[in-house]
């Protein structure tokens, strides 16, 4: 079964067409939470409210919970509060909630969904009740063609402290895409809405697809009284008991291959023999235990030639688990200097051989770099991410140059492996896995014998592009 294509099938059997309209809700629909709790925070840890107001912004806020404030009230206070920045300095602050935060929340079914209506040529829109600044680094990522939400009145660069009109939220949402559907041919009779909340009812009666997504219980019951179809996703938010239990038998297959691995190889006085089962038993278990599903394209050229440079676009922790399954023994890699005084995870990638590498001093890493070349040199293969860093997005990052120079210097291929849905098990900044399929195509290995610095960048640009082309398909 493809990837979450009970999620997707009817949208692929459903007609194409830009008249057709895909609006989305953002809050509880695309992300998990609602994303004005981490943005009141940051907005509280950057002192933009003060102490004095906290207390009024606290009884709009439970008063709006408890049906006894309008929507208005919530937004024209956040008005109120941002007053006199600049709006570049907002900018700012949603783009590093969306990397610290939100990117984690965006639910893998809701991407694929997303995916879906585009590829059917479907007019694409984020509507939601939210703020510019809350949703406009999402409405990037997920490529979405319009977006309609609230907005802060700005003057010269900086915000009045007021909203610009009208609000969108309950008959808003409505107005908003009757406008649009005018505006751009829509025709909403054929068009979807994913919602949670019962104050979208307007907008889901309007549409011929509604589709309620996480429904709250007042849009729960409308929807079993009118049959509606309904979605519902656990793959963000709070973990399920079997997720906790899931996340700690992984970190004990982790200690156990340990425990394994070092006693063998005291046994057989030879340290790679603990490591090999160490790597075998921790790829063999910790995808298992962690229920990645992996469905492995072109899986002999892991083993066409070896030693070599294995690189791997990096999205998630669970990279690990995964690199470790498909490569199994004689290898080493690169990690961050800073885990070196991770007290768990330090002393394991010391015995394992790990290369650590201050990142952010060039020079430095380079000479740090030198005994990953002379265990190429001496038969073992070395695995690393070219991208330097985990992605909070499936985005490809900028390629850095350090894994292919090991190459060039050891004489030996570089052998692509692209991962695609790791990001749904584990992403960056979150603690818990989740079950998720992965899809792997290695590719087959690149000859570096007749490579040379000048041809280096156009030699990287071309890899990249291989893994463009395999994310993309």
């Amino acid at each position: 079964m493809a990837r979450y294509e009970q999620f997707t099938r009817e949208i692929e059997q459903s007609p194409s067409g830009p008249d057709i309209g895909a609006f989305f809700d953002y809050d509880r629909t695309l992300i998990s939470e609602f994303s004005a709790e981490s943005f009141f925070r940051e907005v509280v840890r950057r002192g933009l409210l003060k102490p004095q107001d906290i207390p009024r912004a606290l009884t709009i806020v439970v008063g709006y919970l408890l049906g006894q404030q309008p929507f208005s009230s919530l937004v024209e206070m956040s008005a109120e509060v941002v007053q006199g920045e600049s709006v570049a300095d907002l900018e700012e602050m949603g783009a590093r909630l969306f990397r610290k935060k939100i990117a984690g929340e965006i639910y893998p079914e809701m991407r694929a969904i997303v995916e879906a209506h585009r590829r059917k040529d479907h007019t694409t829109v984020l509507l939601s009740s939210a703020t510019r600044y809350q949703v406009q680094d999402v409405a990037r990522d997920l490529g979405f063609g319009q977006m309609v939400c609230n907005d802060y009145e700005v003057k010269d660069g900086r915000f009045t402290g007021q909203m610009v009109s009208p609000i969108v939220y309950g008959d808003g949402k409505l107005r908003a895409a009757e406008e649009m559907a005018a505006g751009l041919g829509l025709d909403l009779d054929r068009s979807w809405f994913y919602s949670d909340g019962k104050e979208d009812l307007p907008l889901l009666e309007e549409v011929g697809n509604p589709r309620p997504t996480n429904p709250d219980r007042g849009l729960r019951r409308v929807a079993t009284e009118r049959g509606w179809p309904t979605l519902e996703f656990t793959s963000r938010g709070r973990p399920t008991p079997v997720e906790v239990a899931r996340t700690g038998a992984l970190v004990g297959s982790l200690l156990g291959s340990v425990a394994c691995g070092v006693p063998l190889g005291w046994l057989n006085g030879s340290q790679r023999d603990g490591i090999n089962l160490a790597v075998g038993m921790l790829g063999d278990l910790g995808t298992a235990i962690a229920g990645i599903r992996l469905d492995v394209a072109g899986e002999d050229h892991l083993w066409e030639h070896r030693p070599a440079v294995f690189i791997f676009n990096h999205q998630s922790q669970a990279d690990v688990l995964i690199i470790a399954k498909l490569l199994r023994q004689d290898i080493t890699g690169v990690a961050k200097a800073e885990l070196k005084r991770n007290p768990l995870v330090g002393p394991i990638f010391g015995y394992g051989g790990i290369v650590f590498i201050h990142r952010a001093d060039r020079e430095r890493a380079i000479e740090e770099l030198q005994p990953a070349v002379e265990a190429l040199r001496n038969g073992t293969s070395l695995v690393i991410a070219p991208e330097g860093t985990r992605s909070v997005t499936p985005r490809l990052g900028r390629f850095k140059k350090g894994a292919f120079h090991m190459a060039m210097q050891a004489g030996v291929p570089v052998v692509p492996i692209v991962l695609r849905n790791t990001l749904d098990v584990l992403p960056k900044g979150r603690v818990f896995v989740r079950p998720a399929p992965v899809e792997v195509t290695v590719m087959p290995p690149v000859v570096t014998d007749d490579w040379t610095h000048d041809t280096l960048d156009a030699r990287i640009a071309e890899i990249r592009r291989m893994y463009e082309q395999v994310l993309e398909s």
